[in-house]
């Protein structure tokens, strides 16, 4: 049995989870209870490592919920939440951490109501709450179901519990519980409920059926209590997952597109059958030396070792090697060579597949909805300790990428900086530690340059000149210009009005890419123009030797005339963003965006949440996703985009001219 604080759990296996105590990774497992076979995937619960459970809820049945008992409806968890409802999973809640000083179980109930808008049925109690030796302290749990008390013995690290009859002081209240239970259940059963009514008793088995069938349906969210640390209630909760949770059989057919098939049509559906053609999804992606792990849940038909599968996305067939069952960190090979309808397994061979993709049989083709991952919202630049290792950095980069679908590398053109981007700080720091660690990659970090721009205050008509004397002759070249602003234009525009016959064709096309080149880095602090209107109103020259490149530094030297002359104006990226909150922070988010330079445009409601939408200047918002999450007690989101460029106020250019 592994212990987190220890770090010897099984599906905490990389030393970053380990040394943090925390899960990063996604994790999957396969473990026999009684009758069933469960394959589990153990998810992170930070909000930074959002992908690792989009993905695994995308190919799961069901779910178990675990929230603290202490800090009850942490932030993640409605994140989380939201997560299973859009993919809708059954789900079944585990109210762990029993045995914490400041432990209430009715108190996280309630959030569990209020803020997740469930439906929770108590299957479970907690005899008492906090740490011994008080009196008072967690030590069992009753059963509400067959009304029975449970002690789990500690020395034998839980393996052995003892039933007996609730203890007198516990019963009242363990009567009410039961009644709520019956009722609650009582509504998916006209004659249950009748029963409920008559005050008759109602069978445990009868419980049990429509605790699934309202479990299945969605409509209810079975609830039990315990101490993981302490072994407490864990036997219970692997009979609820058989009980309750769907298995692959229990779910509805997939539907897909099939690729070969004209638009507008050729919805296809495969049931969870070994006869049906075979179809998985490829749900994760681990990179490795010796070639990529994909994760696959099969949803239909039989994957064989050795075989090949379509690939719809690319069209390609991808070779299947072999198959492996996975076990957390390790990995076994199957003995069968085959996986049926409801398995996960790894396989290796694919080239082309990444996260999202099918995987089917070529006679019989099918596309299933691909998995959507959340944009990254933060960055940072990054640049390795010498230049040898600038094209290991890339190769790592790219391995990083094809892992983590919400993790982004790119080179800013401008400012030749290496942008790594994620969902927050612990993410980029993670990732970081990994190429030192895994990559054998030492990197630095910088804060990445806002790519401002610069635009023209007036118009202005200028003459570029070029002017040589060789051998006593002098050669000019002289190029007239009329530069105007164009708000809203987020290029540079070249229009020629000169007369027909006043430069060859071929003369004008120069001339006008070396206004456009010129535009590049014209700007008094050396940023691109954009929202400018360059119109070429004459040109003058002598007879010269070389009339490309004359004209070329004339046209460059109007265009850096035009612009000192006509006034600067800098101009800063303004973002699109907008802010979920929970009400009760909404005037600190609301207070914070305002220092922030941000225009509010509107707030709309959205059950108990707030949505902000703003625009806001790009520069002020380094750091923000930390800062949110500490104004909010770690409950509000947001989500950032490009949206403009627009004036930056005088003391942003009295900073950057110092």
């Amino acid at each position: 049995m592994g212990d987190v604080d220890d770090g010897t759990t099984i599906t905490d296996f990389d030393p970053e989870e380990q040394e943090r105590g925390i899960t990063i990774y996604s994790a999957a497992i396969t473990c026999r209870w009684k009758q069933w076979q469960i394959n589990i995937i153990d998810t992170p619960g930070h909000v930074d490592f959002t992908a690792e459970v989009e993905r695994s809820l995308r190919v799961l049945d069901g779910g178990v919920v675990i929230f603290s008992a202490r800090e009850g409806v942490e932030a993640q968890s409605e994140t989380v939440w939201r997560q299973a409802n859009k993919y809708s999973v059954p789900r079944i809640c585990f109210i762990n951490k029993m045995d914490r000083i400041g432990a209430d179980f009715e108190r996280t109930l309630a959030q569990i109501k209020l803020r997740l808008g469930a439906n929770p049925v108590v299957t479970h109690i907690p005899i008492g709450s906090g740490p011994a030796p008080d009196p008072a302290a967690f030590r069992g749990i009753i059963d509400l179901i067959e009304m029975r008390a449970l002690y789990f013995d500690e020395a034998s690290k839980g393996s052995k519990f003892e039933v007996a009859d609730i203890p007198a002081d516990c019963l009242d209240r363990a009567a009410h519980w039961r009644s709520k239970l019956i009722e609650q259940v009582a509504l998916l059963d006209d004659a249950v409920f009748a029963k409920f009514i008559e005050e008759q008793p109602v069978e445990s088995a009868e419980i049990r059926r429509l605790l699934r069938v309202g479990t299945l349906s969605r409509v209810l969210q079975p609830v039990l209590c315990g101490s993981s640390l302490n072994y407490i209630g864990v036997q219970p909760l692997l009979d609820a997952v058989g009980d309750y949770l769907p298995s692959p059989l229990d779910r509805p057919a997939v539907t897909g597109v099939n690729p070969t098939a004209k638009r507008g049509d050729g919805i296809e559906t495969r049931q969870p059958s070994n006869k049906e053609p075979f179809c998985g999804l490829v749900f994760k992606i681990q990179a490795d030396p010796h070639g990529d792990l994909c994760f696959v849940r099969v949803y239909s038909g039989i994957l064989k070792s050795r075989s090949r599968a379509l690939n719809p996305r690319v069209g390609k067939k991808e070779m299947i090697s072999q198959l492996w069952h996975i076990q957390a960190d390790r990995r076994e090979k199957l003995e069968a060579e085959s996986a049926e309808a409801g398995e996960i397994v790894g396989i290796t061979g694919p080239k082309d597949a990444v996260t999202g993709d099918t995987l089917c049989d070529a006679a019989h083709p099918i596309a299933l909805e691909s998995i959507t991952f959340p944009e990254p919202v933060i960055s940072m630049a990054v640049e390795p300790e010498s230049s040898a290792d600038r094209r290991k950095l890339a190769e790592t980069l790219a391995v990083l990428s094809r892992q983590d679908p919400t993790f982004r590398a790119t080179v800013n053109d401008e400012t030749g900086q290496t942008l790594i981007s994620g969902m927050g700080e612990l993410h980029l720091e993670v990732i970081r530690h990994r190429m030192q660690r895994d990559f054998k990659l030492n990197v630095r970090v910088h804060r990445p340059h806002v790519s401002y721009r610069e635009t023209i205050r007036s118009a202005q008509t200028v003459t570029g000149e070029f002017s040589r004397t060789t051998a006593g002759v002098t050669q000019f070249a002289r190029v007239q210009l009329k530069l105007e602003p164009v708000p809203g234009t987020e290029t540079v525009v070249v229009k020629n009005e000169m007369k027909p016959d006043a430069l060859a064709p071929a003369l004008v096309t120069i001339v006008e890419q070396a206004i456009v080149d010129g535009a590049q880095g014209a700007g008094m602090l050396g940023y691109p123009l954009i929202q400018v209107k360059f119109t070429l109103v004459s040109v003058e020259n002598s007879e010269l030797e070389n009339a490309e490149a004359a004209f070329q530094a004339a046209a460059i030297d109007g265009v850096h005339k035009g612009v000192n002359a006509a006034g600067m104006v800098l101009l800063e990226p303004i973002m699109k963003l907008e802010v979920v909150t929970p009400d009760e922070f909404l005037g600190n988010v609301h207070s914070d965006l305002m220092s922030r330079r941000a225009v509010i445009v509107g707030t709309e409601q959205r059950g108990d949440l707030s949505a902000i939408a703003a625009q806001v200047p790009l520069a002020p918002m380094f750091g923000y996703s930390t800062h949110v999450r500490s104004l909010s007690q770690g409950r509000a989101s947001y989500s950032m985009e490009p949206l403009k460029y627009a004036e930056a106020p005088p003391e942003v250019l009295k900073e950057m001219l110092g």
